[in-house]
């Protein structure tokens, strides 16, 4: 029996809302409100914290402004083009959307881009719907090898009626076991084989994997949310090259552009399904600012991507050597700590994920809990690692020299038992003159590039 007053938010925090309305009868008071936790949260965030959250990216002066442009108050349901609209009135918006197409399509190498989901998730939930039929088996990675939702039970796999067989992984070595793969799929013989690693440190095996199901027709697809913009600026594989049929991807993480979804393809066939999924099923009206943020995103990508993204590998690298040289073990270390912007510590030593993540908030580094082999299911709320990112801190300018200072912040609040307050002096001292966001065409390089 459900109780009549469950509520799955924190309703310690709900409360907290509730009397700052119940204090004031003025809706412009409560609006008020809102904009003061907004400002808060800049002031906060995005000025004195150093961020190293692996889902997140700053975006750039020019795409942050389109993404409050008027051209967002606009209706665009539908495919680009005059017959293809509802409405009239779009010749502007479909240039828009027309630019956002062809430039992913350059960004990513592919024949064919969509832009109008919001997020990854329903690239996801695109292919699954183009490309299973309820009751087909999948493979995908179980979570605590990294493996993300949208691909497993609770996701739009499991919400498509999909069964999910896992992918075997090596827990010590963080790859893909292929041997065991090949018995397990051959046995299996999945419709689709789904990666999506929201923990994602090293390449996968796609080409050994796309050709051990192809035997049987299976398809390889590439959930590359957090990896789309070491993609795109050729600093990691290349999926659709290697024997992925699908790449989908979300801009608001490595691609550093606004909360968005992608989905690229270089199969004609493809071509109806998907976009029969992703209108009218999925996306009607979508957001054209963010399209046009996209777009801008995907200019500065093609532009400054091979640089940027080379950086963010060379700092995520530098973070986790300096890391587990103060004392706080990294997973990976054997294999160069990382191939990506990410950076996985195992902090049960320390206290847990969840523990660690939010005491480091208090000092103003701003990382999150995350599972690592050897947690169980039931460790989802208080895991054993912790997840950073090296995204915001490079586009700040920073460096592998850098990434020590950083490491230190950490291992003071860890390692030394410092209290966090005392910490986060230093940290804000450290960020407060980093308020530039580089790589892109407002600020160009950081100065100590061009010198």
């Amino acid at each position: 029996m459900v109780d009549s007053d469950f509520e799955v938010h924190d309703p310690q925090v709900l409360a907290q809302a509730k009397a700052v309305i119940s204090a004031s009868e003025t809706p412009r008071d409560w609006a008020k409100a809102v904009v003061a936790a907004v400002n808060r949260n800049e002031e906060w965030r995005g000025k004195r914290c150093l961020n190293l959250l692996a889902p997140e990216a700053p975006t750039s002066p020019t795409v942050r402004a389109l993404l409050s442009s008027e051209i967002g108050t606009r209706a665009a349901e539908g495919h680009i083009g005059r017959v293809n609209r509802w409405f009239a009135g779009t010749r502007y918006i479909d240039e828009v959307e027309a630019l956002c197409v062809e430039l992913l399509k350059l960004a990513f190498r592919s024949r064919y881009a969509d832009h109008r989901l919001m997020g990854s998730m329903l690239g996801n939930m695109a292919v699954y719907n183009a490309m299973t039929q309820p009751g087909d088996v999948i493979m995908s990675a179980a979570q605590p090898f990294g493996g993300h939702s949208s691909n497993r039970q609770d996701g739009p796999a499991g919400f498509r009626g999909l069964k999910i067989v896992d992918v075997p992984f090596d827990p010590v070595e963080l790859e893909v076991d292929l041997d065991a793969f090949a018995r397990t799929a051959r046995q299996a013989r999945p419709v689709l084989v789904v990666m999506g690693m929201s923990m994602t440190l090293f390449p996968l095996p796609v080409g050994e994997m796309s050709s051990i199901i192809a035997d049987w027709g299976g398809k390889f697809v590439y959930d590359g949310a957090h990896q789309a913009g070491l993609i795109a600026g050729g600093q990691f594989q290349d999926p659709l090259n290697e024997g992925a049929v699908v790449l989908t991807g979300s801009a608001g993480k490595t691609f550093s552009g606004p909360q968005s979804g992608m989905i690229l393809w270089n199969d004609p066939n493809l071509t109806r399904p998907l976009a029969d999924t992703i209108f009218p099923v999925l996306a009607a009206t979508h957001q054209v600012n963010r399209v046009a943020a996209l777009a801008v995103s995907a200019a500065e990508m093609l532009e400054y991507g091979k640089v940027y993204m080379a950086q963010i590998v060379k700092n995520s690298q530098a973070l986790g050597k300096a890391l587990d040289e103060r004392g706080i073990p990294v997973v990976g270390a054997k294999r160069g700590y990382s191939r990506t912007h990410q950076v996985i510590a195992n902090v049960k030593q320390f206290g847990g994920g969840l523990e660690v993540a939010h005491r480091l908030a208090k000092a103003n580094l701003i990382t999150n809990k995350n599972l690592v082999p050897g947690d169980k299911p039931e460790d989802w709320d208080r895991p054993s690692g912790l997840r950073m990112g090296t995204i915001e801190i490079t586009r700040l300018g920073l460096r592998e020299a850098d990434m020590a200072t950083i490491a230190d912040f950490i291992a003071r609040v860890l390692v030394h038992n410092e209290a966090p307050e005392a910490v986060m002096k230093d940290v804000e001292d450290f960020r407060l003159p980093l308020q530039t966001m580089y790589y892109n065409f407002d600020n160009g390089y950081p100065s100590w590039m061009e010198a």
